[in-house]
Formats: C-alpha cells, sequence, structure tokens
C-alpha cells in the first residue's frame, strides 16, 4: 500500500482503511443489535461515514480527486436519509405513540 503525507508525516492508507471497516463493523452492529429507531439511524450514518473515510483514503493514496466527489454525493444522501428517517419516525409516533421498532406493526397486512 501507498502512504499518505497528513501535517508532514507518513501514514499508511491501511490503516484508513483499518479504521473504515471498525467503523463499519460497529455500524453494522448498531443496525443489528438496537432497537431504538434513532440508534439505528445514527449507526447508518456511521457505516456511510465508513465509507467515505474508505473513498477517500483511496482517492488520495491513488493521487486523484474523484473519491471527494463521491463523498460529496453520500454527504448529501446522508443528509436527506436522516431528514426522511426523522419525518418517518415523527408520523409513526403521532400514529402509535411508539417508536420502539418491536412495537410498530404498520407495515404488516
Amino acid at each position: 500500500m501507498s502512504t499518505l503525507n497528513i501535517g508532514g508525516s507518513q501514514i499508511d492508507t491501511s490503516w484508513f482503511l483499518l479504521l473504515s471497516a471498525v467503523l463499519f463493523i460497529l455500524g453494522t452492529t448498531g443496525v443489528l443489535v438496537r432497537r431504538n429507531p434513532l440508534v439505528i439511524l445514527i449507526s447508518i450514518e456511521l457505516m456511510m461515514n465508513a465509507a467515505n473515510l474508505a473513498l477517500i483514503g483511496y482517492g488520495a493514496a491513488l493521487g486523484t480527486r474523484e473519491g471527494q466527489i463521491v463523498v460529496f454525493f453520500v454527504i448529501a444522501i446522508a443528509a436527506a436519509e436522516a431528514s426522511v428517517g426523522l419525518a418517518i419516525f415523527v408520523s409513526l409516533f403521532r400514529h402509535t405513540e411508539t417508536i420502539d421498532v418491536n412495537e410498530i406493526h404498520i407495515l404488516k397486512w
């Protein structure tokens, strides 16, 4: 792997990928284990930021800007996902008086 020059020090690209993998695993664990919908949204945001870190690391290692361009789109999608998710939770709370994932049965026929 190549090294990145950040702040005058050399950092190997594998460290960025390792951190990205750890963050993605933590996000996946949060989505699968937690039952609070807000924590699930935060875990999804953590997974998207892990993907962003991997894209930035690869882009810097290859010396291109395409990774940073894709990151802007991912950040825009993450913002839209958060706003739509919160709107759905507010609507569910108004309809069912709870946002507990185990108690919501609206999508069942």
